[in-house]
């Protein structure tokens, strides 16, 4: 009878236990449950033997179970209350950016306006538009002063803003007529040659690079070497560089953003080092971690463009820092003393609408222009 019991208690908790090892599985916490859910399933089964065969009597194997459970427990509760914990630091998200505050005619939007009607007007066959989260501002603007006073919303209409990489790939498929972005990384103008899609880049203003460390972090400028080594895995410890003794912690774009291509062209052919998949930020934005909680610790350093950074995310947590010695604002990009900045463009890729080429060139006129530098860039 103890035999047939024992043989059901195992084949019964293993069951269980499989199926909570295959939800655990698909879970967020997968690394640690994935090892937990197995050791304590044993461990059940272990205790209910030994109970039926009375074993519990003997004050070592009591003893064994005890310390087994009371580790388990603890365990747990050390595990949770340290995601609580990493839950609780302070996040900067893209959630903070709500773009809809920027949407072309919209009662009481940010888009900016010219103080003069627009010398060119599209009314119908609009062009589609799409681009970085970053310049979403701009071209939005762009819209609200040549075409027809009506809804955009911002995930279906001829203004939308599905990021840099996204926004690119849809160019290449024929699915929008122009795209905002900064310069292609090496990677996507290759695919937009296998593909056959011939680009036109048009610059249409400018923007300051920028690296930001929470504000609390006592460093204030770095070198361009410096950025290199850090980002090469060369420089490893804040006190390398004037700061605490802390590990630096280097967060990194995924490939194919526009500050990721950015970030490439700053390591000059130096590579980078492989982040681990934590330290990849999927999102665009000041301190940011919309996959794997990204946290706004003081050893993290993060880069995006000025205005992003600087005036579309205001909270106070982050700080831009000087690179050699310059700060980024709009007086060092204008006279070329801040040592990162790169043009950003209207990106085109064979579109057949009428009205592609007037669009861009008025964007690089006077009206167009004004635009830019009122959103906050840098004009041509």
């Amino acid at each position: 009878m103890r035999l047939f019991v024992s043989i059901v208690t195992i084949i019964g908790f293993s069951f269980v236990g499989f199926v909570a090892f295959i939800i655990a599985s698909f879970s967020r916490d997968a690394e640690f449950y994935r090892i937990f859910v197995p050791v304590i399933t044993v461990g059940l089964i272990t205790m209910i033997i030994l109970a039926i065969y009375g074993k519990f009597k003997n004050r070592i194997v009591s003893k064994c179970l005890f310390i087994f459970f009371t580790l388990s427990t603890l365990s747990v509760i050390g595990y949770e209350g340290y995601q609580a914990y990493l839950k609780s630091l302070e996040v900067v998200s893209t959630q903070d950016v709500d773009l809809s505050e920027y949407l072309p005619f919209a009662e009481d939007t940010k888009a900016v306006s010219l103080e003069e009607a627009s010398i060119f007007k599209i009314k119908d066959n609009l062009p589609t538009l799409d681009g970085s989260t970053a310049l979403y501002p701009v071209y939005s603007a762009f819209a609200q002063a040549v075409y027809p006073e009506k809804d955009y919303p911002l995930y279906d209409s001829e203004v939308v803003s599905s990021q840099t990489g996204e926004a690119f790939d849809r160019l290449l498929k024929g699915n929008v007529d122009i795209v905002f972005m900064p310069h292609p990384s090496d990677k996507q103008m290759k695919t937009a040659e296998s593909v056959g899609r011939e680009l036109t880049l048009t610059p249409i203003g400018r923007e300051a690079f920028v690296f930001f460390v929470h504000s609390k972090n006592p460093v204030k400028e770095l070198t361009i070497k410096q950025i290199q080594g850090i980002y090469a895995g060369e420089i490893s410890n804040w006190n390398e560089v004037g700061g605490e003794n802390e590990k630096i912690r280097a967060f990194q774009r995924p490939e194919g953003s526009g500050s990721q291509s950015a970030l490439i062209k700053v390591m000059n052919g130096i590579p980078l080092m492989h982040p681990p998949s934590e330290d990849i930020v999927s999102a665009m934005g000041g301190i940011i971690k919309e996959t794997t909680n990204y946290k706004n610790r003081t050893n993290a350093i993060g880069y995006s463009f000025r205005h992003f950074s600087q005036e579309m995310v205001q909270n106070g947590k982050i700080k831009n820092i000087a690179i050699n010695g310059i700060l980024p604002t709009e007086e060092t990009i204008k006279n070329d003393t801040y040592p990162i900045v790169a043009e950003f463009y209207a990106i085109t890729a064979g579109s057949e609408n009428p009205y592609i080429e007037a669009f861009i060139k008025w964007m690089q006129s006077e009206q167009g222009q004004k635009i830019v530098e009122r959103t906050g860039y840098v004009p041509l």
